[in-house]
């Protein structure tokens, strides 16, 4: 089975994805890969991991820490018992670039090294972990970063931790479509202000047209126009958050029409843009 890519956006706000599920479905299960880092608490049940290479059950809950790039299949696939799932995805710079190199982090990278293979933790660190990951839903995004840090400090020193041996790496195709839709989310994250149209980027994959349109549907599940919608509604978020006004968010992101701004905002988030600044307001 060939494993699909799955494009992953930050949480609006923050420099990285922190998601809380608490139903599982049928769509949801699918065999996949990113190139985002992924820890996964699950608090209760049994069920099967099968992350690259491994396959093999867990009960009592599971924490596990995976790398880029690793194919996966949803943790809620054979799952019994109540679902609830708590899932981390950040990139290895989330920080910024050379981050990982600071001396004062030198555990947190071997941690992110030894993840390449896939990680299970014991019922320990779940226990100690969990509800710090959990806790971090609730938490303003500074309380959050600074969380995530000491999670990652304590999973490095975790003496539970099992290496699943998972890496079965990616084909040669599969980096050269990895390596060509990281330049078109660098182009979108560097230019999502100015217009960007399909042309710019079939020349920027050296693709023409159709073929740029089939490409980026396959890899994404979705067009320019929605990939491109996505992302500017997701800055628009972390703007609003900021109490800037609607107008001048809209014009920030890329928007030259309010009221295409304001249907897209709510079409993405179920919100009014004044309705969400006001309850997302950064302290």
């Amino acid at each position: 089975m060939k494993p699909e890519f799955e494009p992953i956006q930050p949480t609006p706000g923050s420099s990285f994805t922190l998601r809380h599920y608490t139903e599982a479905r049928d769509r949801d299960i699918s065999w996949h890969y990113h190139p985002e880092y992924e820890l996964v608490y699950i608090p209760t049940g049994s069920g099967r991991r099968h992350i690259g290479q491994h396959v093999s059950g867990y009960a009592g809950g599971e924490l596990v820490f995976m790398g880029p790039n690793l194919p996966h299949l949803s943790f809620s696939y054979e799952k019994d018992g109540s679902f609830e799932q708590v899932v981390l995805q950040l990139r290895e710079d989330f920080m910024g670039e050379g981050f990982l190199q600071k001396p004062e982090l030198a555990a947190v990278q071997q941690l992110f090294q030894r993840s390449r293979q896939g990680l299970a933790f014991g019922p320990a660190t779940r226990t100690a972990v969990g509800p710090a990951l959990r806790a971090m839903l609730a938490q303003p995004a500074p309380a959050r970063l600074l969380t995530l840090l000491g999670l990652l400090y304590e999973l490095a020193d975790a003496p539970d931790a099992t290496a699943l041996h998972a890496d079965m790496g990616l084909s040669a195709l599969q980096v050269r479509e990895q390596q060509r839709l990281k330049q078109v989310y660098e182009h979108i994250e560097q230019h999502y202000a100015a217009p960007i149209t399909v042309q710019q980027m079939a020349d920027l994959t050296f693709l023409t047209v159709p073929a740029f349109c089939r490409y980026i549907k396959k890899m994404t599940g979705q067009t320019l126009t929605a990939l491109l919608q996505e992302y500017r509604i997701s800055q628009a978020g972390l703007l609003l958050g900021q109490g800037r006004p609607v107008a001048e968010v809209a014009f920030a992101t890329g928007f030259n029409n309010l009221s295409h701004f304001n249907r897209t905002f709510r079409k993405l988030t179920g919100q009014r843009p004044s309705e969400y600044r006001r309850g997302n307001l950064t302290p």
